[in-house]
């Protein structure tokens, strides 16, 4: 699993087998959501529009849009609103404001309420409002009445005109047309540069600004809503729950293959042995309250092993088992008395430890003993002339299969072989009795890790 490809498949089987477990993360994330939703009460956002007639620029646009969120509309906004425990700076970051098209600055105010609200983006809009016509105003008081007292001196001066075409010949003569003439050039002149004079003018074009209507109540929260924070930690929670399992099979180094575990243990694999899976086998570790949880939650079971198959009868399993025994009675020499290495806490393995002592009959003779897998200690050797390690696969490393076999060496023990234990599904129909012929003997010794004797 560490050196594959992650596929579909690896996701289903994880969805398949940690449904449950998944199922209560889930559940944790969406109380975590909600939690979160509890801490941050829920917002309400409101906008108001401000119409800027005449021609902008777009840098002017973006100045008017800092004039709009600056301390100084702001905080007088704060002081007519007045709402209890909320100053200026506060409200400094739920006020906001962009430029959009056509000469439009939109006004946002984020409060707890939609009232609020409302009340905040209208209040700044026209504190906006009135802050930016005093600007335009008082910067052009002079320009204004120097632009005053211009238009009086060309209207007196069109006038002055218009009585000097009236005095001048009324005659035909050339003398006489060319004169009017150029004093009506001169009064057109005059128009156009004051018609250009007034467009030019930034009090009448840039001043006025216009607030298009209150601002429309909000009907729904700001996101993250509730709702948006509860699916949120739901989604995380399970998200982060496949990422887990996938990183953790990912380093996963237990071995599974036959040609791993017997190269690890530097001995060569006798054989595989069946074991059924069955509820009644669980040991006494298996039945408290920690174990129940687990069972509940699905990981009584490794989600990566392979799916266990469907066991044959009685009588396969056992030639299995027979088949072993006889492969230990062709290498280990008379009198043929082998010490049975199970990892501790390797239930499985030690089930099929005591089913070969059994079917072996005495012939060899097997002293089953459980060692730890973090200090293995092997009992020194006695009268057993090697030892079998059995194990399940997919349980243990390849540095811990490496310790058992450098404890058994320790302990003068040379090893014959492995056996590897793989559960299977239990056949629902089972014989009534054992076969005659091979009635069921009961030769395991459960050994301890400071030996003795048979």
């Amino acid at each position: 699993m560490s050196d594959d490809t992650i596929r579909l498949v690896t996701i289903g089987r994880i969805l398949r087998r940690r449904r449950r477990l998944l199922a209560v993360l889930a559940v944790v994330g969406a109380l975590v959501g909600y939690g979160t939703s509890l801490v941050f009460p829920p917002r309400y956002t409101a906008s108001a529009s401000v119409l800027l007639p005449g021609q902008w620029e777009e840098r002017e646009l973006l100045t008017q849009v800092d004039v709009a969120t600056s301390s100084t509309v702001v905080d007088r906004a704060a002081a007519t609103l007045g709402w209890t425990g909320l100053k200026g700076d506060e409200l400094r970051d739920r006020v906001s404001a962009k430029a959009a098209d056509g000469n439009i600055i939109t006004i946002s105010g984020t409060a707890d309420t939609p009232k609020h609200a409302q009340r905040l983006s209208d209040e700044v809009a026209r504190q906006f409002v009135g802050f930016a016509t005093r600007i335009a105003g008082g910067g052009n008081d002079q320009a204004a009445t120097e632009a005053e007292a211009l238009r009086q001196q060309v209207e007196e001066t069109n006038r002055r005109i218009t009585d000097l075409a009236k005095a001048a010949d009324p005659g035909q003569n050339v003398e006489s047309v060319q004169a009017r003439t150029t004093l009506e050039k001169l009064r057109t002149s005059l128009e156009e540069a004051m018609t250009k004079l007034d467009q030019a003018d930034p009090a009448s074009n840039k001043a006025g600004m216009v607030v298009m209507g209150p601002a429309a109540r909000p009907t729904g929260e700001t996101p993250p809503t509730r709702t948006q924070l509860v699916v949120g930690g739901a989604v995380l929670f399970f998200l982060l729950s496949v990422v887990g399992h996938l990183a953790a099979a990912r380093v996963n180094r237990r071995l599974r293959s036959e040609a791993e575990i017997s190269a690890a243990l530097g001995s060569a694999l006798l054989g595989t042995v069946d074991v059924p899976d069955e509820e009644s086998t669980r040991g006494p570790d298996d039945h408290g309250a920690r174990a129940r949880i687990r069972r509940l939650l699905g990981l009584d079971t490794r989600w990566d092993a392979p799916t266990p198959l469907r066991s044959g009868d009685e009588a396969g399993r056992l030639i299995r088992y027979r088949r072993v025994c006889a492969r230990l009675r062709s290498q280990v020499p008379t009198p043929r008395r082998l010490l049975a290495v199970v990892p501790e806490g390797d239930e499985i393995a030690r089930r099929a430890a005591g089913q070969l002592a059994a079917e072996a009959g005495g012939d060899p003779l097997l002293r089953v003993v459980e060692v730890s897998v973090d200090r293995p200690m092997v009992p020194d050797r006695d009268t057993e002339s090697g030892a079998l390690v059995v194990l399940g696969a997919g349980n243990w490393t390849a540095d811990e299969l490496a310790g058992i076999a450098g404890a058994c060496a320790d302990g003068g023990h040379e090893l014959v072989g492995a056996v590897v234990a793989d559960t299977v599904l239990a056949s629902v129909a089972r014989p009534a009795d054992p076969s005659p012929d091979h009635p069921t003997r009961n030769f395991a010794v459960r050994g301890n890790a400071t030996g003795g004797s048979l």
